[in-house]
């Protein structure tokens, strides 16, 4: 089975728009601290509506926060030129 793994830029796009602390982030986008904190950390995936709130709060896209990578062998051997 392949691997799969969602990471994020959620911490840096913080400090890129004025040093936002984590509560001022959840405050927006209407979760709490500690959500904010398993994000960043990685430890949490956010449900699509929560992704799309923090990529408007930061005027981004959702790629532009969220990045997922597949481990599969098939999708590589697909990108691969003849």
């Amino acid at each position: 089975m392949a691997k799969s793994e969602l990471t994020n830029r959620v911490r840096r796009l913080r400090f890129d728009n004025g040093e936002m602390t984590q509560q001022q982030l959840a405050e927006r986008v209407g979760v709490t601290r500690q959500t904010i904190i398993a994000i960043e950390a990685g430890n949490y995936s956010p449900s699509l509506t929560l992704a799309f709130k923090l990529a408007r709060t930061f005027g981004v896209s959702i790629e532009q926060v969220f990045q997922f990578e597949e481990d599969n062998p098939l999708h590589e051997i697909l990108k691969t030129e003849p």
